[in-house]
């Protein structure tokens, strides 16, 4: 029974392939069309979910601290290197 029902998702999903592929060869010779773009571009923007602005703040405010911390501390550790380079050598 699985296996029929797993033959069946393969024939349809070869179908939405072979349907897409001909959608797609189509497309490419209307050429590109800067309305339909746009108008597609819009409504993928649509979905998007976009963070609210306190979210923005404390995301931004963490990578800044997070950059800070990892840049003091290659910082400190090349001076350590550089310190011991010049008592070995």
């Amino acid at each position: 029974m699985a296996k029929k029902n797993a033959q069946k998702s393969e024939v349809t999903q070869s179908k939405n392939v072979t349907q897409t592929k001909s959608a797609d060869s189509k497309n490419d010779r209307d050429g590109f069309q800067p309305t339909q773009f746009l108008a597609e571009t819009k409504d993928e923007l649509a979905k998007v979910a976009w963070p609210s602005r306190q979210q923005v703040i404390s995301e931004s405010a963490a990578v800044i601290l997070m950059v800070t911390l990892v840049s003091t501390t290659i910082y400190f550790v090349d001076n350590l290197f550089r310190w011991l380079a010049g008592r070995v050598f």
